[in-house]
């Protein structure tokens, strides 16, 4: 799933850079599905229609989701750098998370 803040069109575009055959990334939610309070987006996690106690979220700002903190895991901002390894370094993570969910 992705989840952002940005808008739909914008969303899509980066979606389809990230997955053009359109196998790994099954829901895009965008700025239409956020929550807008003060003129902030705020991401509601609810709106995945999951259990929240199976779903993680990753992202640079708690700003996103206050509601559900106990499901995020901070990752800094990503400025463009390809040698950035930030979400690799998550995989043991993310692995022993998946692995608490099936038992």
């Amino acid at each position: 799933f992705i989840f952002t803040t940005v808008k739909q069109d914008y969303a899509e575009k980066v979606v389809d850079v990230l997955d053009p055959k359109k196998k790994l990334i099954r829901l895009c939610l965008s700025q239409r599905d956020c929550l807008c309070a003060r003129g902030c987006y705020w991401k509601d996690l609810t709106r995945l229609g999951r259990d929240l106690a199976k779903t993680v979220a990753l992202d640079h700002t708690i700003q996103g989701f206050p509601t559900q903190a106990a499901n995020w895991i901070p990752v800094p901002r990503w400025w463009g750098d390809p040698w950035d390894e930030e979400l690799l370094r998550l995989i043991p993570l993310l692995g022993q998370l998946c692995q608490e969910v099936r038992t």
